[in-house]
């Protein structure tokens, strides 16, 4: 992807304005106007797109057989749990085994689903956002280049490296902006209002913190 990192970018900026103030024509001469830049959110811009909300909801009910499986799987571990906890003085030797092993066999059961489903549910998410995040990441530079911005700062929240966003007017936030031209492009109609806006975790085995 093309955007600047934050940092670089605006001490590359720094320098150059530096430089470019120690050959500024006199006070009262013309001076070039200040560099245009605007802000966006960029994971924000994605995942409003009506692109990324249908793909989404298409990726929810795919892994639905999944997460009913582990709601059923969890309630088996309930009931075999209940029944050991209340019978359990009453029990023989060895139905009291059997029903702990069946109880362990349903547990590392349903771990194995969890851990398959988060795994395949992770690969896709990442996917179905690479996907619609390359075509709003070109429709960002084709507006950039055409509205003259010298730089575009990221303000997504919970980055690994925060930007470095000193102040930003409300008027230089192209984020809505972004998502609507890229909304218009791609044709995709907005999806209903039952349809989920952000993405949901997948579902965790049975005792999983």
């Amino acid at each position: 992807m093309k955007r600047l990192a934050v940092t670089a970018a605006v001490l590359a900026m720094g320098a150059s304005l530096a430089a470019s103030a120690q050959t500024a024509p006199a006070a009262g001469a013309s001076s070039a106007p200040a560099p245009k830049v605007a802000v966006i959110a960029f994971q924000a811009a994605v995942t409003a797109t009506n692109e990324f909300q249908r793909d989404f909801a298409d990726l929810q009910k795919k892994f639905e057989p999944q997460r009913t499986q582990l709601k059923s799987l969890s309630d088996e571990v309930d009931s075999l749990t209940k029944q050991l906890q209340a019978q359990g003085a009453t029990l023989s030797d060895a139905d009291r085994a059997a029903k702990a092993r069946q109880l362990d066999e349903k547990k590392k059961q349903a771990q194995r689903i969890a851990e398959d489903a988060q795994n395949d549910y992770s690969q896709q998410m990442q996917d179905t956002f690479g996907k619609v995040a390359a075509k709003v990441d070109q429709v960002l530079q084709d507006y950039s280049k055409k509205e003259g911005f010298a730089m575009v700062i990221d303000a997504t929240e919970q980055q690994q490296q925060a930007p470095l966003v000193l102040y930003a007017s409300p008027s230089s936030d192209i984020t809505k902006t972004i998502v609507d031209t890229y909304n218009a492009k791609s044709g995709v109609p907005a999806p209903p209002p039952e349809a989920p806006s952000a993405p949901a975790p997948a579902p965790k085995a049975p005792g999983a913190k």
